[in-house]
Parts: C-alpha cells; sequence; structure tokens
C-alpha cells in the first residue's frame, strides 16, 4: 500500500491527517529536547531591564540588597529591611533577583513573598523566568501550582511568552496543563496564540505521543488561518513515528521534502525511528536518497544508528554505516569500535573484529579492558587468548583484574580446569607456576591478587565437573589468603555437597558462613532439608523446619513430598502422616502431593479408612484435592471391594466442580468387574460416553476381561469390536486377556484366531496364553489342534517352570494328549526326545 501524502496547503491538511491504519509498529521513541535555533530567535523571554549592566544604578542597588537578604542564614522574613524594599519591587528587578539566586528553593521563596508584596504583580516575564528554574530543577508540583497562579491571577501574557512557557512545562511532562493552560489564557483574552504559541504547544504534545491530541491542534491552526512551516510539522513527525505510524510519518516527510524542509534533525526522526522499527535495510536506503538532497546525518545520529543496529543483531548494517561516516569525515571514538567489535564476537565473526582491533590501533586509539575481554573471549584458541591477555596490561589493578577473569572463565568453559588452577597461581605472583611456557609472555610486573569473583569462576567450573573436593580445597586456600568469600559461593557449595549426600560437610559449612556474618538463604536452607529428607530422617527434617521457620523461610514442598514417598515406599505410611501433622504445627501448609503420597502409601499397607479419614481432614482444612488425590482414594476403595463408597467419592468430585478423569473411571470399572459385577461396569463406560470422556485401551481391556470371567463372550467380542470402530487399538495386553478368556469360556477357535492377528501385529504373547489354548482344545476334545499349539511351544521353547501355576495345567493337557491314539505316538517322540520342558516318560508311564 502506496504511502498517503500529505498536503501542506492549509484547507488540505486536515484532511490528510486523520487516522491511518499503522503499517509499521513503533519500537522506541527517539526525542529531541529543542527544536532548532532559528525557531526561537524572535521569542522574548523576560525585559530588557534583567541585565544589570543596564539598570540604573539604584534598581542595581535594590537587586543586590534582596540577594544578600535572602541568601543570608538564618533567612528571617520579618527582615525591617524587607519592608523598606518591598514599595520598590518593580518586574525588572524580580527578574534580575530571581536570575542572580543559585538556589531553585531560595527563588521560589523569593518568588512567593514578592507575590504577598502590596502594590505587586508578577507579568509573564517573571513567571517565565520562575518556570525556568522550576523546569531546570524538575520541581514539577511547584511548576504546576505556578501556571494555576498565573490563570487566577489574569496576567496577560504575550504570544512569545506563552510559547515559552508552555515549553518550560512540556520539558518535564506536564502535556495536559499546558494544553489546558494554551485554552485558558486564550478563552479569557489574556493571549493571542500565534504560530510561534502553537509550534511550541505542538513541541509540547509530541512528547505525550498522541495523535489525537496533534491533529486537533493542527486543524485549530490552520482554522485560525496559521501557516505551517517545518517547526509545525517536525513534531507531528515525531508524534506519528512514536505512535508507530509508518504510512502516515513518511508521507508526511515526503511533502517536507518538496517544502525543502528537512533539515538534519527531521532526517535524523525518520531514521532513527526506520532502525528502531527494525527495518534496517530501509533506512539505509532513505540515507542515501537524503544524500542525494544534500542531507547528511550528523555525528551523533550515525553513533545512535550503529548501536541500534548491532543491537539488532544487523553488524554487517553497522559496518556499512561505519565506512559511510568515516567517508563523511567523522572520525569513530573508542566507545563505536568497542560496541562494532562486541557485535562482531557475538556473531563469530572473529576476523573482521581483528581487522577493527588493528585499525583502531594503528589510528592511535588504545583498546581498553572491555574490548580485549571481547576478542578474547571470542577467541577459539588459547594461545590467541593469552596474546590479548598480554596486550590488555593495564596500569589499574582493577581493570587487570577484569581482564584476568574474563580468562579465567575462558579456561572454564574450554575445559582447561587445571590450567585455570594454574592462572590463579600466576595472579598471586607464584614464579613456578609462572615459567610455564604458555604464560611467559604476559611478563607480569607485578602479582594481581584474585578476588572473590575469580575463586567463584574456578570453584563453580570444579562443582559443574564433579570435582566437589578440589573445590573445597580451592575454597579453602581463598580463605587462607584472606579473600573474602559470598552468600553465593556459599550457597554453591552447601548445594553440591547436598546433592553429593555429605550432609555433615553441609551442616559444617553453614556454621562457618553463620560466623563469617552470613545470614544463610532459603535456597541454602532448602538445600540441606532437601538432603535430610532424601536420608528420610524425620527428626532431622523436624529440627531444619524450625530453624527455617525462624529465619522466615518456607520449605520447597517437592521436599515434603520425597520424606513423605520415601516413608510410605519403606511402608512407614503411619509415621508420614505424623510427620505431616508436625509440619502444620511449625507452620507450614504441605501441598496436596505430600498428602496425595500419605494417601497412596496408607492404602499400601491397607488402612483404607485411615487413608479416608486423611481425606476427609484435607477436605475440612479448606485444601482442594486434586484429580490424583481422588483417584488414589477411589482406587483404595475399589481395591478393597468397597466400590459402592469409591462411587460416592467420584460422586463428590464432580459436585466439587472436578472433572473425572480417563484413570479415575477405568479404576471403578475395574473395581465393579472385580466385585462381579460387570453391568455397573459398563454403566460407567456409558457414563464416561455422556462425559465426553473418551476410553482408553485399559478401560476396553478391562471390561473385555470382565465380561468373559461373567462367562457372557459374545458381549465381550462386541465390546471388542466397538473398541476398534472407535480408533482405539488394542495392545498385546488387551489381546492376551481376550485370548485367555475366550479359552475359559470354552471358546478355543476364536481365541486361535486373535492369536494369530496378534503375531502378525508383531506382538508376543505370553506362556500362559499358550497354555490356556492347548488346554481349551483338549477340553473341547480337539485333541490335534491342541497338539499343534504344543508343537508351537516346542519350537519357540515356551513352557511354564515348574513353580507357574499353570504347570499343572500344562502338564495335565500334555498327558491326556499322550492318551489319545491320534497324538500319542507325537507326544511321547517329543517327550523322549527332551524336547518338552520338565515332563520325561516315566511321567507318561506312571500316568498309565
Amino acid at each position: 500500500m502506496a504511502p498517503v501524502r500529505i498536503k501542506l496547503h492549509p484547507r488540505n491538511l486536515w484532511r490528510s491527517v486523520k487516522p491511518i491504519r499503522p503499517y509499521y509498529s513503533l519500537v522506541s521513541l527517539f526525542f529531541t529536547e529543542t527544536l532548532s535555533h532559528a525557531s526561537h530567535s524572535q521569542r522574548p523571554l523576560c525585559t530588557k531591564a534583567c541585565n544589570n549592566a543596564s539598570f540604573p544604578s539604584d534598581l542595581t542597588c535594590i537587586t543586590d540588597c534582596l540577594i544578600s537578604i535572602f541568601t543570608k542564614r538564618p533567612f528571617s522574613p520579618d527582615d525591617p529591611e524587607l519592608e523598606n524594599l518591598a514599595p520598590r519591587l518593580t518586574t525588572q528587578v524580580v527578574e534580575s533577583v530571581l536570575t542572580g539566586l543559585k538556589s531553585w528553593k531560595i527563588a521560589h521563596v523569593f518568588f512567593t513573598w514578592a507575590s504577598n508584596q502590596s502594590g505587586y504583580k508578577h507579568n509573564c516575564y517573571t513567571y517565565n523566568v520562575m518556570a525556568t528554574i522550576l523546569s531546570r530543577a524538575k520541581k514539577i508540583d511547584s511548576l504546576r501550582a505556578m501556571t494555576v497562579d498565573i490563570v487566577n491571577s489574569r496576567c496577560s501574557i504575550t504570544p512569545g511568552a506563552l510559547g515559552y512557557l508552555i515549553r518550560c512545562l512540556g520539558s518535564v511532562g506536564l502535556i495536559e496543563e499546558a494544553d489546558v493552560l494554551f485554552d485558558q489564557v486564550r478563552m479569557m483574552g489574556l493571549c493571542i496564540p500565534n504560530n510561534y504559541s502553537y509550534n511550541c504547544l505542538l513541541e509540547a504534545i509530541c512528547k505525550s505521543k498522541s495523535i489525537d491530541l496533534i491533529e486537533m491542534r493542527l486543524k485549530e491552526m490552520q482554522d485560525y488561518g496559521w501557516k505551517f512551516d517545518k517547526y509545525t510539522l517536525t513534531p507531528v513527525l515525531q508524534v506519528y513515528c512514536s505512535a508507530g505510524k509508518f504510512e502516515k510519518a513518511l508521507s508526511l516527510f515526503n511533502d517536507m521534502i518538496e517544502q525543502g524542509w528537512v533539515d538534519e534533525h527531521v532526517f535524523s526522526i525518520l531514521v532513527l525511528n526506520f532502525s528502531k522499527w527494525g527495518e534496517v535495510d530501509k533506512a539505509l536506503e532513505l540515507i542515501e536518497r537524503m544524500e542525494r538532497h544534500n542531507v547528511r546525518l550528523n555525528q551523533k545520529t550515525f553513533y545512535v544508528l550503529i548501536h541500534g543496529f548491532v543491537k539488532e543483531s544487523r553488524v554487517d548494517k553497522a559496518i556499512q554505516l561505519f565506512d559511510k561516516m568515516r567517508q563523511s569525515g567523522f572520525n569513530a571514538d573508542l566507545s563505536l569500535y568497542d560496541v562494532l567489535i562486541g557485535g562482531l564476537c557475538e556473531n563469530k565473526e572473529m576476523e573482521k573484529a581483528l581487522c577493527l582491533y588493528s585499525e583502531m590501533k594503528k589510528m592511535g586509539i588504545h583498546p581498553d579492558v572491555r574490548i580485549i575481554t571481547k576478542l578474547m573471549t571470542s577467541s577459539s584458541e588459547e594461545r590467541e587468548m593469552i596474546r590479548f591477555l598480554s596486550e590488555g596490561q593495564e596500569d589499574k589493578e582493577e581493570d587487570m583484574i577484569l581482564l584476568y577473569n574474563s580468562f579465567l572463565n575462558c579456561l572454564v568453559n574450554n575445559s582447561s580446569l587445571d590450567k585455570a588452577l594454574l592462572f590463579l597461581q600466576v595472579m598471586m605472583g607464584d614464579q613456578s607456576a609462572t615459567e610455564i611456557e604458555e604464560y611467559k609472555c604476559l611478563r607480569i610486573n607485578k602479582a594481581i591478587r584474585p578476588n572473590t569473583t575469580s575463586f567463584i569462576i574456578v570453584i563453580n567450573g570444579l562443582l559443574k565437573t564433579g570435582k566437589l573436593d578440589l573445590a573445597l580445597s580451592v575454597f579453602h586456600d581463598m580463605k587462607h589468603i584472606g579473600c573474602e568469600s559470598n552468600i553465593l559461593l556459599y550457597s554453591n557449595l552447601i548445594d553440591a555437597l547436598c546433592n553429593s549426600n555429605r550432609l555433615v560437610e553441609s551442616y559444617k559449612l553453614l556454621s562457618e558462613m553463620k560466623v563469617s556474618g552470613f545470614e544463610p538463604t532459603q535456597f541454602i536452607h532448602n538445600c540441606i532439608f532437601g538432603c535430610i529428607c532424601k536420608r528420610e530422617d524425620v527428626a532431622a527434617a523436624l529440627d531444619m523446619l524450625r530453624e527455617m521457620s525462624a529465619h522466615g523461610h518456607e520449605p520447597w514442598t517437592k521436599y515434603l513430598s520425597l520424606l513423605v514417598k520415601g516413608l510410605c515406599k519403606h511402608g512407614r505410611a503411619l509415621e508420614a502422616l505424623k510427620f505431616l501433622s508436625n509440619v502444620v504445627q511449625e507452620g507450614f501448609l504441605p501441598d496436596i502431593i505430600a498428602y496425595s503420597a500419605a494417601l497412596d502409601g496408607l492404602i499400601k499397607i491397607h488402612e483404607v479408612d485411615q487413608a479416608l479419614e486423611l481425606f476427609r481432614d484435607i477436605c475440612s482444612r479448606k485444601y482442594c484435592p486434586d484429580v490424583i488425590a481422588y483417584n488414589i482414594v477411589i482406587g483404595g476403595l475399589c481395591k478393597a471391594k468397597r466400590v459402592s463408597e469409591a462411587e460416592g467419592i467420584l460422586n463428590d468430585m464432580v459436585i466439587k466442580g472436578l472433572v473425572p478423569s480417563v484413570v479415575t473411571y477405568n479404576l471403578l470399572i475395574d473395581g465393579w468387574c472385580k466385585n462381579d459385577n460387570v453391568d455397573q461396569a459398563m454403566l460407567c463406560l456409558s457414563r464416561m460416553f455422556t462425559e465426553d470422556r473418551a476410553p482408553n485401551v485399559i478401560t476396553y481391556t478391562t471390561l473385555v476381561d470382565g465380561l468373559l470371567n461373567a462367562g457372557r463372550p459374545d458381549d465381550a467380542l462386541v465390546l471388542w469390536n466397538e473398541m476398534g470402530r472407535r480408533g482405539c487399538a488394542p495392545n498385546r495386553i488387551a489381546f492376551m486377556a481376550l485370548i485367555h478368556g475366550l479359552c475359559k469360556c470354552g471358546r478355543p477357535d476364536p481365541a486361535l484366531v486373535y492369536l494369530r492377528e496378534m503375531e502378525e501385529k508383531g506382538m508376543k504373547p505370553d506362556t500362559f496364553v499358550y497354555v490356556a489354548l492347548m488346554n481349551s482344545f483338549v477340553s473341547n476334545f480337539h485333541l490335534p489342534l491342541a497338539f499343534e499349539i504344543l508343537k508351537e511351544m516346542v519350537g519357540k521353547g515356551k513352557f511354564p517352570e515348574p513353580l507357574d501355576k499353570n504347570y499343572l495345567v500344562f502338564r495335565d493337557a500334555v498327558l491326556k494328549l499322550s492318551e489319545d491314539a491320534t497324538t500319542s505316538s507325537d507326544v511321547k517322540n517329543l517327550i523322549a526326545e527332551g524336547r518338552i520342558a520338565g515332563i520325561f516318560c516315566s511321567d507318561v508311564e506312571n500316568e498309565g
């Protein structure tokens, strides 16, 4: 979409500034404090008499006396000399005194005193001088009060003085006050604003980024017949840019070019905002376009743009602009080289970074520690790092420690921990370390004492690689040389000790830390608390909780849950329950995860009633048990064959607004099936469909198994087929449950079909499935088919172990096959060859 062009004829301007959908969004605001000096050359700030040199001698004397009185300490408003001077006050004297006072407070006291003198009244120039003082001192409340006083005193204001006052208000963000004051003095007839007054108002409004307000004032100017100039439209351009109104800004800029109103300042506004919009390429195109109009960027704008391009990760364009800047005759300083080299290092463009580095040295610009550090940390080779380290030698110790710490960081990041430890010795002036080949080039004149950061870098590197003992050794060396530790270092070491289950050493370090004057943090307390919880030491855990309570620290709930789960895992659920009760007594509230773990533990030791009591207690104490907690209770009741109670818990769960999960229904379905009430289980399935909870393979498997156990194979097969139609693919467990159940119901033929389907899908059945099939065929007198299953078991080596409950079933089936004429000889041959595990010829003979 082409940008809408703004016509600058007064009659057409308002039409051109109606709201347009933004094409780009603005990231940030570039704001120029003042308009060009040319826009203010005609502005009257105060009376000509404000210069003491042009005062009559008597007025100069009055001015000096007043300054002396008001700066004298202590100041007394009842000074009799003030009474003598008050009748001689004039606005010229007040202006002169105000400009001669250095303190805004004294100036304000004098201004207020003058206001109260009989026969004296401030004029617009005295107000402006005071406004200047207050705005520079950022005294917003006093400035706001003064604007009210101007209106209440009905002070006449010249258009120039009004413009200046508006700019003072705008400079401290009093945009609304400036806008209201402008209207009030005009409506009360105190001032007839002119073109300059409006320009100053627009300049103030542009700081508020209000498009509606600035366009309204622009239309108002047009209606009053004031002509627009570049000082009128520059604030409008700024507002469009600030609000991200790309099309409006570009259209207005184009019209300003046609009028010849674009200077470096106007140009910079648009270019900088292009950059902030992320339109780096378009910003460069605009620069080239303006150069054709002989309008070039100033040095400050070049600097800001280059910094912005690097920040936007467009270092290529930043370098391009850098070259253009130098072609324009501007020199680069250290800060510019710093940002460019930093950007190139981040982009891994080391060759270009090194070229800039060489260039700046040729220009006589000495690289500082920051630049050396960036180059060093971006280098891949250690020798190159050491070269930069050698070149970065400085006289200032604080600069050197920064550089050396960066080098230590490089060594640690390169997994050169041995060399990092060695370099610590170099920093401390160890001669034997300095003789090492890699460090000979350093030529260190004096030892650079490592600081806490130096040791933190090395110790953290050691901790990350699991070298805890070496890290502790370095820590003790650090304290030995008198280098103070900090809380971060203690935290990292205690955390590492706790993760290594070295609790005694953690306590020792905690005590040492306290002696050093450091208060343990919540993190440190929780590290130790977590280690205690892993050990399942209830007494120690409670002791630590008491200490944490004294410091106002909260235990992390994951550790409370960890301890409870650990206790329950080892059958100590009652102890876990007592622990949770003690935690509450100490003023902490375990979360529902910890209570859920306790519920699960109680159920596992068959304390279902106590679990129910705990669950009801949780609910009564305003806890909100989640679906997992409800599932634990429902599952426990179902296992205890108290399925009706479990269903009641489900209904309570729904009443409280929780949505039962598929697991919830699966638990109930399994409970009803095992309670020989498969019809109730089927009702649960219907309820799942009603509540839009899709059954999963576990749901169908449980129901199929339940139906088969109830002697309803036809219903089971109907449900099996429905499972397939609903897109729920049966797994290995489902197939085995179906095959085994069909065999129990005397349906080996369809069971065999499903066995073959299962095998085609790449699923391998367990031995009990073959045993069930073989036994079912034997029971149905399909002995040849039973023998085929036996041969399959022989071929796959799948036989039940002698202690397996299926072993006797298997043995009886084999013996029956050995007695039948159609299969006897083949079975006996297999037995004689020892191919049927656990059955021997003597077994057959004895049976016979």
